[in-house]
């Protein structure tokens, strides 16, 4: 899935609490916003086996949780944002294609990682690849929500996000072409 989906399905998890308790809206989004971003930092490694966590994720994203819930600070709550959304971004992985550049080829099937086992996860394909358009559905229906609960300039990040998942599912297709071949 693209990557503001994962940012977008980060947002909607903690929004309930920004909700209840606006005072750590700021702390809950920054957290969400990272932790639904850094997994994708190993496309330079290897892509869903670096930094995915898909089952080992939760044996951090509970702990913080529950560290936030006993101390409610700004800091534990971004941390347990940040958790809840790498550990979702990693998870919800599965559910889409492989990691290649043209998944909708089915070349591979590999969806990510999973350290516990030791064994690359099968790919789900409920959303064919990363940009097809039923990626752009999940990632606005789960991004509206968020705007009632978030303001300020979160507003316009999520804004922006959605633009840019539009126009990025638009062009998906036609990338592969236009990536050097060094990259693949």
């Amino acid at each position: 899935m693209m990557a503001t989906t994962h940012v977008f399905a980060g947002l909607a998890a903690v929004a309930p609490i920004a909700y209840v308790a606006p005072e750590f809206a700021v702390a809950l989004a920054v957290g969400a916003i990272a932790g639904g971003l850094v997994p994708d930092f190993d496309l330079v490694f290897t892509h869903r086996r670096t930094l995915h966590f898909p089952v080992a994720g939760v044996a951090v994203a509970l702990p913080a949780v529950v560290l936030a819930t006993v101390v409610p600070t700004s800091p534990s709550l971004a941390f347990a944002a940040f958790a809840v959304a790498a550990w979702l971004h990693a998870a919800s992985d599965v559910i889409g294609g492989g990691p290649e550049m043209d998944p909708w080829n089915d070349r591979t099937e590999r969806a990510v990682y999973d350290h516990v086992r030791g064994r690359w996860l099968f790919p789900r394909r409920w959303v064919r690849y990363d940009g097809a358009p039923e990626d752009a559905v999940v990632a606005v229906a789960l991004a509206v929500p968020t705007l009632v609960v978030f303001d300020g300039w979160f507003t316009a990040v999520i804004a922006g996000g959605i633009v840019v998942s539009l126009v990025y599912t638009f062009a998906r297709r036609r990338l592969v072409a236009w990536t050097p071949d060094w990259l693949e």
